[in-house]
């Protein structure tokens, strides 16, 4: 068994008066994994780094150039039926400003701006909902044990 690193996540995010709102998309019909609610999501091009797919893929999917750019100190992973890896996925942090309009690609229906707890509750897998508690926690609370590398864009 292989263990792979394809694709990243991306959690979009904006702040007004040191609360949070997370940019969910919902996933086209016609799409896998339809009418899911997910972050910003895709795969590495060959020789990419995971942080230029991320912006690659917020821009290709939203519409949307961040602010600012930080790797988050998580991974997330599962276990790929078709590739028979462990996959894992590099998680990134994009602050926009509040004012930012989303524009969708063909592959989702719908967007929200929702709070980390209905972000939370919308979410499908524990990985993804414990990557908007870490980004919340380091935002709003300042955690002093957690790292966030800003990336220089």
């Amino acid at each position: 068994m292989d263990l792979i690193t394809k694709l990243i996540e991306a959690h979009i995010f904006r702040e007004q008066d040191n609360v949070l709102e997370f940019l969910l998309l919902k996933r086209s019909k016609d799409e896998y994994y339809p009418n899911l609610w997910q972050m910003v999501s895709g795969k590495i091009e060959k020789d990419e780094p995971a942080f230029k797919t991320a912006l690659r893929e917020i821009k290709e999917e939203t519409g949307l150039v961040p602010e600012n750019l930080w790797a988050a100190p998580n991974v997330n992973s599962f276990y790929s039926v078709e590739d028979n890896a462990i996959s894992f996925l590099p998680v990134f942090a994009a602050k926009v400003k509040l004012d930012s309009r989303v524009e969708l690609s063909k592959e989702h229906s719908e967007f929200l701006w929702v709070s980390p707890e209905k972000a939370k509750k919308l979410l499908a897998w524990p990985g993804q909902r414990n990557s908007i508690e870490i980004i919340t926690e380091y935002f709003i609370n300042e955690s002093k044990y957690l790292k966030f590398v800003e990336i220089m864009l």
